[in-house]
């Protein structure tokens, strides 16, 4: 039974994907790439952070329930919208605020025509090649969700607490692979951590050592310093990728072979033998990583989208119609 649901899972990703194309812009938008060229390149250029918020906003879009721009609507006094989810509310406001900015200026040039989950999907891949990442081509004609309620976002997220059964059970249930699970796990390259999601593994771990044994010591003992403050300051946090931070390489799978994985499931892939032989094919090969990623952001961009009368496209990303 469970075979049989992961393969209609996956039939319907592709077919999904199916009714998506290339260059659905062509006609009724054609300075569509243009102008999310322009804008992303500005921001990124302005808030070199953007990336990495970007693509995780992206990723708290799609696997949950779709990539439908659901993420992106506020909150009422009537509706307790996506974003307000307690796992969403460290979303940085870079990567909407990107979104908002294409948005206004795609409307400028073709009113009512193009979709804030496009948006987003695409701004996503080009912030990631502006960053050393593939480039990989992002089918396009999905419609924006008309609902987001932030009840229904618990347990569709991976948390950095879970155990790497969890995580492989949670992308597994979507119809995604344990390859493309830590294929796309490589997005850490990026970004960072707050210290809050991984403090449970640095202090008091246990009596000797006091930190989880994932962890190379040295690089447990800097995170304790860098954290020392954490319950008094929360904004606190440590990039995933110590070593390049700021570029989209496969550098985080190196870093998990010699203990420098940041949080609790980073660690988890590498000493979890369904997953350890990918994170080192990728340490080794960062070409098989890109190719790997590539496929793997392209499926997840087909997931769950609307299409047709499933969706609508908003006038403002924030906000349904």
């Amino acid at each position: 039974m469970a075979f049989l649901i992961l393969l209609f899972l996956s039939a319907f990703t592709h077919s999904a994907t199916a009714t998506l194309s290339a260059d659905y812009y062509r006609n009724s938008c054609p300075a569509f790439s243009q102008i999310i060229r322009d804008t992303v390149t500005n921001k990124q250029i302005t808030n070199p952070t953007t990336a990495a918020a970007t693509l995780r906003l992206f990723f708290h879009d799609c696997l949950p329930n779709g990539c439908d721009a659901s993420i992106l609507i506020s909150s009422t006094p009537f509706n307790s919208a996506e974003r307000d989810a307690d796992i969403n509310l460290s979303l940085p406001g870079d990567a909407f605020d990107v979104v908002v900015r294409a948005k206004t200026a795609l409307e400028l040039s073709c009113p009512n025509t193009v979709s804030c989950a496009d948006i987003l999907a695409t701004a996503t891949r080009d912030l990631l090649t502006m960053v050393g990442g593939p480039y990989y081509t992002v089918f396009l004609g999905r419609k924006d969700a008309k609902i987001s309620r932030a009840a229904a976002i618990e347990g569709t997220l991976p948390r950095p607490s879970m155990s790497v059964s969890e995580i492989i059970g949670m992308f597994g249930s979507r119809g995604f692979s344990v390859q493309e699970m830590v294929a796309l796990s490589g997005a850490h390259s990026i970004g960072f951590s707050h210290c809050k999601e991984f403090t449970s593994g640095i202090f008091n771990y246990s009596k000797s050592p006091p930190y989880d044994s994932h962890y190379n010591p040295r690089f447990a003992l800097g995170l304790q310093r860098a954290c020392a403050d954490y319950q008094k300051n929360p904004t606190l946090s440590v990039f995933n990728d110590i070593m390049t931070p700021n570029k989209f390489d496969n550098m985080y799978f190196k870093n998990l072979q010699k203990g420098l994985g940041v949080l609790k499931s980073d660690g988890g892939f590498y000493s979890d033998s369904r997953t350890r032989p990918w994170v080192e094919k990728y340490a080794a090969d960062e070409r098989a990583f890109f190719e790997a990623f590539s496929r793997a952001m392209v499926k997840l961009g087909g997931y769950g989208v609307k299409v047709g009368n499933q969706g609508e496209i908003r006038r403002r990303c924030d906000a349904f119609n």
